[in-house]
């Protein structure tokens, strides 16, 4: 995965989160998708787990997100 600096997420589009109003879990590459699952497995609430999920299930269709 390529490293997302300060600027390079400040200039993501809201779109581009799991969770916009946070601006949490970036999802706009495969890479990043996969490490959001990752995270909020590991920091997130139950109710963020299954936004994420959702989301990254929605626009990234190939990964596995296990239910």
């Amino acid at each position: 995965m390529a490293k997302l600096t300060y600027q390079q997420r400040k200039r993501l589009h809201s779109g581009s989160f799991a969770i916009p109003s946070k601006r949490r879990y970036p999802i706009h590459t495969l890479s990043h998708a996969r490490a959001a699952l990752a995270r909020v497995a590991q920091h997130g609430t139950k109710q963020e787990q299954a936004i994420v999920k959702r989301k990254v299930h929605k626009k990234w269709p190939s990964i596995d997100i296990g239910k």
